[in-house]
């Protein structure tokens, strides 16, 4: 099946984690930061990708207990694209949004801001 045909399917039929991160993420709700969500990249397909800051959140229900080197296969290759990936499970979304949102902004307070890259580039 074509990632994207399969993108378009996930995001139609999310889990309920991920409608949850997602209402918490979405219109710029964290930091500002525009987040897409099933968005393919490279083989894979990300959950939530903020592309401006380079930063993937995966949701992850108990199926990736068993897939632990794939997932850090996985890992590995979104970091090669320049991406860092933070991974939560399925029940701490549900249990605890507030602190996954916490820890995404904390993510994002850590990363590099884009412009000021730019800035140092241009001087």
């Amino acid at each position: 099946m074509e990632q994207r045909t399969r993108a378009r399917e996930l995001r139609a039929n999310p889990t309920d984690a991920e409608v949850m991160l997602w209402r918490a993420l979405s219109a710029r709700k964290v930091a500002g930061v525009r987040f897409n969500r099933q968005l393919p990249i490279g083989p894979f397909i990300c959950d939530f990708v903020a592309r401006s800051a380079g930063l993937i959140i995966e949701a992850d229900g108990g199926q990736h207990a068993e897939r632990a080197a794939a997932d850090a296969g996985r890992t590995r290759y979104l970091e090669t694209e320049g991406y860092r990936v933070i991974r939560f499970w399925n029940n701490d979304v549900i249990g605890n949004l507030e602190g996954v949102v916490l820890a995404i902004e904390r993510a994002l307070a850590e990363m590099p801001s884009p412009s000021r890259s730019r800035e140092r580039e241009g001087s």
